[in-house]
């Protein structure tokens, strides 16, 4: 069973620090702040943290006459003269033409699900004892408005033997701690990532109800893309909140299938029909796999799970890199903090994008290798 474990971090004294920020973001920014209802001050009063990285030309501002608001405006328009000495931005990419993939025949999408069914519930099983490199960079707002400042960085060794989790903690914000557990820093937690998720999704007694939704490409990869229903009756996934109250509400969401392999690299869930009565009101989790080598031998592995959580106006942002696995046993002396994983690697593109030469699941080869 998946649990999400949430202990709000204090955030009410936080204060806004300067932001920079593309014209590409500014643009979606503007955007998505309309779009979930922000008012022109509260936008504004953001913005005047805002510094540019790129020169933001007259006409870039034009385009946001109909989506800002006055105030806005007039920061934008100020964000204009300070930023007429930086670089202007890069053209944007030529358009891809979008190819019309036809979906699988109803019967081929069954046959689908029963390949990925049977993945999925032997996928722990074929994992090897490894240990990698947690990162997790954990943001919040309390203003709920999306206005994101980053809290810290928990970089911990995650040791799996035996198809269970361990998670030690090296470093916090770069400096190393002894002895800190998950728990003792607070915040919200997770469990579950090495195939938890994806085996309660496929498990019979969910009994999950499936239905095709689109083609798309991830990391080169032409996927199914499949949407997903667990009743809360049937549910295994439970929000824990401050250690004190737990539910276990429905769920949904989309798993993203490699045509070529029936691997799944990319599942989402989002709590469905939370109590009103209960704190945390939204609950979401992306998880990315990807390849990734021990020992020689190429395993479908964890590369990234970002978090989102609300409780009243707070708002919660968790997002974990897994890096430099190895083998169980090796010596991990984690001394840095990696860079994030790039957002070309989780940027899901059109199904008429380019394809890269499919890689073999490595599982079978691992298990041949046992058999010698």
């Amino acid at each position: 069973m998946r649990v999400l474990v949430i202990a709000l971090l204090a955030l009410t004294t936080l204060a806004f620090a300067e932001v920079q920020m593309t014209v590409d973001q500014l643009r979606a920014f503007i955007t998505s702040s309309k779009q979930l209802g922000h008012t022109d001050k509260q936008v504004a009063d953001y913005m005047r943290g805002v510094k540019m990285k790129e020169k933001l030309e007259p006409g870039v501002i034009e385009d946001l006459t109909g989506t800002a608001g006055p105030r806005t405006m007039e920061v934008l328009r100020r964000l204009g003269e300070t930023s007429k000495s930086l670089q202007a931005p890069p053209p944007p990419p030529p358009k891809v033409e979008v190819q019309q993939i036809p979906p699988p025949s109803s019967e081929e999408q069954g046959r689908i699900l029963d390949r990925v069914r049977d993945y999925a519930l032997d996928y722990s099983k074929r994992l090897p004892n490894f240990i990698c490199t947690q990162v997790t960079r954990r943001y919040g707002d309390p203003s709920g408005l999306e206005f994101w400042q980053q809290q810290d960085t928990i970089t911990a060794k995650l040791s799996y033997f035996e198809q269970k989790e361990d998670y030690k903690v090296m470093l916090v914000n770069n400096q190393y701690v002894k002895d800190m557990s998950m728990e003792r820093l607070g915040g919200a937690t997770s469990s579950g990532e090495f195939g938890s998720l994806m085996k309660e999704v496929f498990e019979l007694d969910s009994q999950t109800t499936f239905d095709w939704e689109r083609w798309a490409t991830l990391r080169g990869r032409r996927m199914y893309v499949f949407s997903y229903f667990v009743k809360q009756e049937n549910s295994k996934w439970s929000i824990m909140y401050e250690r004190k109250e737990q539910i276990r509400p429905s769920y949904g969401g989309l798993v993203y299938v490699d045509r070529d392999t029936n691997v799944v690299m990319r599942v989402t869930l989002d709590a469905r029909n939370i109590p009103v009565s209960f704190p945390v009101q939204q609950a979401t989790t992306t998880l990315d796999y990807d390849y990734q080598t021990i020992a020689g031998t190429p395993y479908v592995l964890p590369l990234k799970a970002v978090i989102r959580m609300r409780a009243g106006k707070m708002l919660s942002r968790n997002e974990s890199d897994f890096r430099m696995y190895n083998r169980f046993g090796a010596e991990a002396t984690i001394t840095f903090e990696p860079d994030p994983i790039p957002d070309d690697q989780l940027k899901e593109q059109g199904a008429g994008a380019p394809e890269k030469t499919p890689e073999k699941p490595a599982p079978d080869s691992a298990k041949k290798k046992k058999k010698k």
